[in-house]
C-alpha cells in the first residue's frame, strides 16, 4: 500500500484499521521518516506495521527488524526488571535503598526506598555537576556520584522526572541485588524468555539493524522551555549535566549502542515493545511465559506520586513504581502530554516513541520511529495511533486526560 512513494509493510486486523490509516498519515501529512508501530490484543499481534527509511539518505529501508533508540521508553523495560525481583522476594519497593546499596546512604538518604526512587520521589533528578562528555557510557563513576549525592527536596514529599539518574538508581539496585548488570538480567530474564528484540548494551552483531536518529527543533514555548529561559537559575538547567548524552554525533555512535543506559538507552522495534507489554496487559504470562504474578501488577498501575506541576518536567505527571500514567493535557499542544487508558501504564520516550499495556484493554502497544519530536511528551504521530487504538476497543472518552469507557 503506497502513501506518497512509501508503502506501509505488515499486518493490521481489520478492528484496527483506522490504526494503520493513522500511521499512513503520519507519513503523508506528518513528517514520518521511517518507523514501526504494534499491538497485541490478551497476548495476540493484531497490528505489526512498518514503513519509511533507515536513514534520510534514502538508501536503508526500515525493515521488519529495524531497530532504534527509544530514549526514555526505556525506563518501562529497567523497571520490569525491579518488578521480576519484586515478584520473586529479592527486592522490597517499602525498603531503604541502603539495604542493597550501602554506600547510598550517605548525605541525608539513608530513608530513601526503592519505591521512592521509582516514583520519582528521590530528590535526584540530575547530577550536581556536569559529566565528562562521554561518562554515561562508563557505569561506576555516574552511579557513584548518585551515591555521595545530597537530595535537591526532601525525599518522598515531592516528585520531578529523573531523566537521566533512574537509570542508575534503578541499575546499580540491580547489579547489587543479582551480581548482573541490569541490561545482563533484562536480556536473560525479560527479552529472551519473551522472544523480543530489545537490548541494553547492544551486541554488535545486531548494530547493522539500528536506524540513524534525527532530533527535533528546539522547544522553547514549552512549559519547561519557558522556564528555562525565563530562570536561569533554576536548577532545572541541570538536566544537561549529561556528559553531552544528547548530542547528536552521541545518539549515534556504536559506543552509546554498546553502552548500558538504562534511562534512556534501550534499542528494540515496536513488535518487542507489543511483545513485552503483552504479559503485564493480562495475569503476568503470555504464550505460556510467566513474568510475574498477577498480584504484581497493582504494583505496576497505581499511582505513587502525581502533581499538577512537576518539579523538572513543569507539566502534570504521574508516575507508578517505575512506570508513567496519563498525564499532561491536550490543550498544551502536542509533545506536552501523555494520554492512554485509565489502567494503563507504561513510558514515553524524548522524541515520542512509547511502549505501554492496559490491562482493562487487554492491550499492549509499542511505537519506535527516527525522525524525533520536540517536547517532553508524545507528539500527533504517536497519540493519534493511540487514539486510533481505543476508539478500535470501544473506549468513548479522552476528556479527563485518559481514555475511558
Amino acid at each position: 500500500m503506497a502513501a506518497q512513494g512509501i508503502t506501509i509493510h505488515g499486518t493490521c486486523a481489520p478492528q484496527f484499521a483506522e490504526v494503520r490509516a493513522e500511521f499512513e498519515r503520519n507519513f503523508t501529512d506528518r513528517g514520518e521518516l521511517g518507523a514501526s508501530v504494534a499491538i497485541c490484543l490478551d497476548g495476540a499481534p493484531v497490528v505489526d506495521l512498518w514503513a519509511g527509511q533507515a536513514d534520510e539518505g534514502g538508501e536503508c529501508p526500515w525493515e521488519e527488524d529495524t531497530l532504534a533508540v527509544v530514549f526514555s521508553t526505556s525506563k518501562g523495560l529497567a523497571a520490569m526488571c525491579l518488578h521480576v525481583l519484586a515478584d520473586r522476594g529479592a527486592v522490597d519497593f517499602d525498603a531503604p535503598v541502603a539495604k542493597y546499596w550501602p554506600q547510598f546512604a550517605a548525605n541525608g538518604k539513608a530513608g530513601v526506598t526503592v519505591g521512592m526512587v521509582m516514583s520519582h520521589q528521590a530528590g535526584l533528578p540530575f547530577w550536581m555537576e556536569p559529566l565528562p562528555d562521554g561518562a554515561l557510557l562508563d557505569w561506576e563513576p555516574p552511579t557513584e556520584m548518585l551515591a555521595r549525592s545530597t537530595p535537591i527536596w526532601e525525599p518522598g514529599t515531592a516528585h520531578g522526572y529523573h531523566a537521566m539518574t533512574l537509570g542508575n538508581l534503578e541499575g546499580e539496585i540491580v547489579r547489587r541485588v543479582t551480581g548482573m548488570s541490569l541490561g545482563r538480567f533484562f536480556r536473560q530474564e525479560v527479552a529472551e524468555p519473551l522472544g523480543a528484540d530489545a537490548w541494553f548494551g547492544l551486541p554488535p552483531s545486531e548494530e547493522p539493524r539500528v536506524a540513524t536518529l534525527y532530533l527535533p527543533d528546539a522547544s522553547p514555548n514549552s512549559p519547561m522551555g519557558k522556564k528555562l529561559e525565563v530562570e536561569p537559575d533554576w536548577v532545572g538547567h541541570m538536566l544537561w549535566n549529561n556528559g553531552g548524552d544528547t548530542a547528536p554525533a552521541m545518539i549515534n555512535s556504536v559506543e552509546r549502542h554498546a553502552a548500558e543506559i538504562p534511562a534512556a538507552g534501550a534499542i528494540t522495534n515496536a513488535r518487542a515493545l507489543a511483545r513485552l507489554y503483552a504479559p503485564l496487559s493480562r495475569d503476568g504470562s503470555v504464550d505460556g511465559v510467566k513474568l510475574v504474578s498477577p498480584q504484581a501488577l497493582p504494583y505496576m498501575r497505581r499511582v505513587r506520586s502525581a502533581s499538577g506541576c512537576d518539579t523538572v518536567l513543569r507539566i502534570p505527571t504521574a508516575f507508578t513504581l517505575g512506570f508513567s500514567k496519563s498525564w499532561g493535557d491536550r490543550r498544551l499542544g502536542p509533545g506536552e502530554h501523555v494520554i492512554i487508558g485509565e489502567q494503563a501504564f507504561g513510558t514515553p520516550g524524548f522524541g515520542g516513541s512509547i511502549g505501554f499495556a492496559d490491562g482493562e484493554a487487554k492491550m499492549s502497544f509499542g511505537y519506535v520511529m527516527n525522525r524525533l519530536g520536540g517536547g517532553v511528551g508524545l507528539n500527533d504521530r504517536a497519540q493519534s495511533m493511540i487514539d486510533a487504538a481505543y476508539r478500535a476497543c470501544g473506549y468513548r472518552d479522552s476528556a479527563p486526560g485518559m481514555w475511558v469507557r
